[in-house]
Formats: structure tokens, sequence, C-alpha cells
């Protein structure tokens, strides 16, 4: 069931070609990722498909199935300011949902019986608690509890979760969404990841969190140079088909380019085309000039800013404690950072990690002890609130206010223009104003304002906000090689992995634990400890429930009931196995849309049937 058809899509900006003649279909069940780089008009596309920008051209056409809900997370919700959370997370036509909000007004209003005894007449007769406390779920996912505060009071990242707790409420068939990690701690990641792998939902999305790509997407498209190239396949199958790809485009271009060398040596040699044959062959050599002329040529950024050199004293923190009212930031912190240290740190959102790092830069003073910096520390820090920048200033005055010349290794030297070259900002684009740059196309400059400093101590808080997925690779590559110390608040959990020797994990009440480890293999620990303590608890209410059941002389299971068990614990066995193929039929990338259909449905059978007996069984397991 196609649910999307893009034909003949164009769109400008100015002078710049985003994107011309573009085509695409999205089916039902499908999970598509757009990847490009920035500026290259992907916010631009979903706002196209989203019906908010008109596409050009007379032959464009965005023909989207009338009968589905759709669902459009932007990058900056905009929200009334006068409402509040709850009237915004809850603004939807769905009636269900309706009596939700009313009861919720209902229970901040305390005092009102009669309304309230209305709204728990109304929630009866719907049967609304089940959705009820799924919208809780959601909210406390989303770390969303004051219901009663104004929108208008909250931070852009809390504006983010709101919008997109709203959405998932609104159940939409077909969800479209822009940067859906952007402010989200890595719980609320990994929560939104198993919702978005679930074989009823439709997915067009834009994302560089590459294990979003690896784990949900079935499909990727990658705009470039302003042409769709379409993939079958998660995030590891783009990669090598993309390879593949550009190796055969290579080949090809070079066979042209020695054919128009052979070409315009006869050309040179030969008389003024006289014949038909000659005069064919001279305009094929222009037909193949054009062609091979007109071969966009990828460039990628370049990073080869050294960082200076670190003394024997780094950063030392010194019994550092910081608190704000009851709320304990840090609490007795010591620390020595040691040459090519990389740090990661992680911790729900609101824990005090950006603090934390404010204190290291002496930018906030610490209530207690005291925190000591190297001679040669220079410290280069990439915050989240990225550059700001009078919108009316130009992308090399930027570079120019800083340094008209930036020193390289061995008395070589580069030029601000030259500079911005290597980090994909032509002499052209050097011209344009801050205020026409894109999201990413921003934070890339400002990293450029950061690493041109030549720090030996660098702190990344959120460095992977909006750069595409090309600048992200080589900025890890540059990281691996960097010389001097690292810190990396992110939520990227690729870019985690890839870069951090250890973590400094914020558990609340000022409590600091240093771990070993990368981020997946922390998280890997955490769930073990999770799984071992559900085991526990549930070993201790079997044990208490067998002493009273002992106290009350409750017989032993009856020989019926013993049957019983051992045909559940087949039939469980039998039903995991089928889970596991329909699972398994889900990752083939020639799945018909039917086929999809039926096989969730008959998913969502099996899990009812499967809770069925495992409650069965453990009741049971209980009373044995």
């Amino acid at each position: 069931m196609n649910y999307l058809s893009l034909e003949h899509v164009t769109r400008t900006y100015g002078e710049k070609v985003l994107f011309k003649d573009l085509s695409l279909q999205i089916s039902k069940g499908q999970k598509v990722a757009l990847v490009a780089k920035n500026g290259s008009g992907k916010s631009t596309l979903l706002r196209v498909i989203a019906g908010l920008e008109t596409p050009e051209g007379e032959a464009a056409e965005v023909l989207m199935r009338r009968d589905i809900r759709v669902g459009y997370l932007v990058q900056e919700p905009d929200f009334y300011e006068a409402d509040t959370v709850l009237d915004a997370v809850l603004d939807s036509d769905n009636p269900l949902v309706q009596v939700v909000k009313r009861y919720e007004r209902a229970l901040l209003g305390a005092g009102d019986e009669a309304e309230m005894q209305a709204v728990l007449l109304q929630m009866d007769d719907l049967k609304a608690w089940d959705v009820e406390a799924r919208i809780k779920e959601i909210l406390f996912k989303f770390n969303i509890s004051q219901l009663d505060q104004l929108v208008g009071k909250l931070s852009g990242g809390q504006k983010k979760r709101l919008a997109l707790a709203k959405l998932i409420i609104d159940e939409p068939e077909l969800l479209i969404l822009d940067e859906p990690t952007n402010h989200l701690d890595l719980d609320m990641i990994e929560w939104l990841e198993t919702y978005l792998q679930q074989p009823n939902l439709t997915l067009f999305m834009v994302t560089h969190d590459r294990y979003f790509l690896e784990r949900i997407c079935n499909h990727i498209v990658e705009l470039e140079h302003g042409r769709l190239y379409r993939y079958t396949g998660n995030y590891s199958d783009y990669l090598e088909k993309r390879a593949i790809r550009q190796e055969t485009e290579s080949a090809e271009l070079e066979k042209n380019r020695k054919l128009l060398s052979r070409e315009l040596d006869w050309v040179r040699r030969s008389p003024q085309a006289r014949t038909t044959k000659a005069k064919a062959r001279v305009d094929a050599y222009y037909h193949l000039e054009e062609k091979v002329s007109n071969v966009p040529v990828s460039k990628d950024i370049q990073i080869d800013i050294q960082g200076q050199r670190l003394g024997k004293k780094i950063v030392e923190l010194h019994n550092v404690s910081k608190h704000y009212g009851e709320l304990k930031i840090v609490e007795g912190f010591d620390y020595k950072f040691k040459k090519k240290e990389r740090v990661g740190i992680v911790g729900p959102n609101g824990v005090g990690k950006t603090t934390f790092l404010k204190i290291i830069t002496k930018a906030i003073r610490p209530d207690t002890g005291k925190v000591v910096i190297g001679d040669n520390t220079v410290f280069g820090y990439y915050t989240q609130d990225g550059i700001q920048l009078a919108e009316d200033k130009r992308v090399i005055d930027v570079v120019q206010d800083i340094a008209e010349y930036i020193p390289l290794e061995k008395g070589q030297k580069l030029s601000a223009a030259q500079l911005l070259e290597r980090f994909l900002f032509s002499r052209k684009q050097q011209q344009v104003y801050v205020s026409q740059l894109s999201g990413g196309e921003r934070r890339r400059l400002f990293l450029l304002t950061v690493l041109m400093q030549n720090p030996n101590f660098l702190i990344l808080d959120e460095p992977t906000n909006d750069l595409d997925i090309v600048t992200l690779n080589v900025l890890e590559d540059f990281l691996m090689d960097f010389p001097g110390c690292l810190i990396v608040v992110s939520h990227d959990r690729f870019f985690m992995d890839k870069i951090v020797d250890h973590l400094f994990v914020f558990e609340g009440e000022g409590r600091i634990r240093d771990f070993n480890g990368d981020y997946s293999e922390y998280r890997e620990l955490q769930k073990e400890l999770e799984r071992e303590q559900r085991r526990t608890e549930r070993a201790e209410q079997q044990k208490t429930k067998a002493v009273e059941e002992t106290q009350r002389g409750r017989p032993r299971l009856s020989q019926e009931e013993r049957k019983e068990m051992n045909k559940l614990e087949k039939e469980i066995k039998r039903l995991e196995t089928r889970k596991t193929e329909i699972m398994d039929a889900f990752n083939a990338t020639d799945l018909a849309p039917d086929r999809i259909e039926q096989l969730g449905r008959e998913l969502s059978t099996l899990n009812a049937d499967l809770e069925e007996k495992e409650m069965r069984w453990l009741e049971l397991a209980e009373l044995a």
C-alpha cells in the first residue's frame, strides 16, 4: 500500500538549487532515512512532504494517502506560549485523548467533585483507562511531569521532548521526523528506538544517529548534488552499496576522461570537419566534454589543526562540590586528568553535566574545593548553545575576527579563506551571511572557530547535534588522533563508543562514578544489573507467597496442574520460536506491504497469547 509519492519535485533557495526533479515513493511498513550533507536541503524536503512548503516545477506532485494519520516532528517545535504543558501535549481530535485531558484537568483542579465524578464515568464508558496509562508512560519516559507549567517557560530541549511525546500519543501511521534524538538523553533514545521498531509504523526521518539507522531503517535515501540515490537495507548495507556506486561512478568518469583526452587529440590534429562522419565525431566530443565537466565533485571536510603541547599538570579537581539549593550537582569529587585522556559523560537530562563542564573551565565556581588548571592548558569549548553571532555577519568575517592566518606544523600557515574551504565553505559561500546558513552549517562554522584556537583540552557538549554523518566521520577521525585531552557529552551512542576510553556516570545526588569502558559496555552492564534485580525481587515475592501458602496449609500442585505447567512450557517455547521467525522476516528487504500487515497482526496476537501463558505459568510456578 503506497502512503506517499513525490514526482518531479524541485526546490531552490535563491540561486542555489537544493534538489531538482526528485521522485520518491514510500509504502506502508517501510522505515526510510534521508542522509545528506548539511545545507543539501534535508529539512526543506521534509517540509515539502509535510505540505509546509510548495514544490517548484509544473509537473511537481506530492501525493499523500488520504485515510492515514500523519505526524511531523520539526527540529524547533512551535507551541502557543500561553498553553499549559497539558493543553499542548493532549491537543488532539482523538476522543479518547480528549477525555484523558479532561480527567487530568480535573486532577489538577482539585476540589470540583461533580466534575471528577462526571469524568470518571466518561472514562469508564469509553474504556479510556488503558489510554490514560499509556499517555502517563509516554510522559514519564520523556520526563514531562509538570502538566500545569506554561509552554513559554520551557527550554528548547523540553519543547522538543514535548512535541515528540504529543506525536507518539496521537498514534500516527506515517511519522516524518527531523532529528528526533536531539535533546533526548540516552534512556529516552533507547525507548524511542524500541517504539519505532514496531512493524505497523511507517517512517521517514532525518537523523545522524547511526545506531538508529542500523537498527530501525530498512531503506536509506541519500540526497547528493540535488539527486536522490536509494539503498535497500540498514546503515551497514548503505555504506557498502554507496561505496560500490561511487567506485562504479569513478571508473566511468575515468573512462570518459581518457576517451575525452583521445578525442581532444583528434580534434586538435584534424582539419575542419568536412564530412558528416567527422562532424558527428566533433559533436560527440563536445557532448562528452559537457558530460565530464558537469560531474559534481564530492569533497570531505579536512581537519588538520594541531593542538598545543600539554604540560605535566593539566586539570586537577580537589574535593569539588556544587549545589543549587537541595539539588546536588557534584559532591566531594577528586580527579586528575592525564595526557591523551578521553572521557565521556553520561547521565539523565538535568543532572548537571553542563554545570560540571563549566566548573572545570572555571566559568562557574564550586561551593567547596578547588580546580587547578595547568599553565600550558588551553581549552576549546564547544557548547550546546553553539555560535552566537549577529545575523548580518558574513562567514569570512566570523573567522577573520579571530585570526587572519592560522599557524600549522613546520612553520606552515593557512589564511582564513583557505581554512574555511577545508571546512567545505567555498569562496562564494564565505560571503554568505550567517542568517542564511542551515543549522548544520552554523554548527560546522562554530566547530571551526573552536578548533582554530589550537586547544589542547577539548570539551564537546553535544557536538553531534545537526552535524551530518560525513562531518561526524571526519570529526571522529580527527579526535582519535587528537594529542590532547578530550571530554565529550553526547547522546550519540555510536560517537561515544568510537571516541571515549572511560565514562563519568552522573548517578544523581552529586555522585559521579568513573566507569572503565565505553557506553555500550556500560549500558549492557546496567541492563544485566536491572535483570538481576528483577530476578531477585521475583524470587523474594515467590518465597513470601510460598510461606503464606504454607501457613494457610495450601497443598502443592495437583497432578492436573503439573500437566498444565508442562504443556505451557512447550507452548511458550513454540510461541517464542514463531516470534523469532516473524522478527527475522521483518528484516527481509523485499517484504511486500500486505505481508508486513499480515505478519504485524500475527505478531500482535502472538504477543497477547504469549503474555497470557507466561502469567499462568508464573502462577503455577509460585504454587509449586
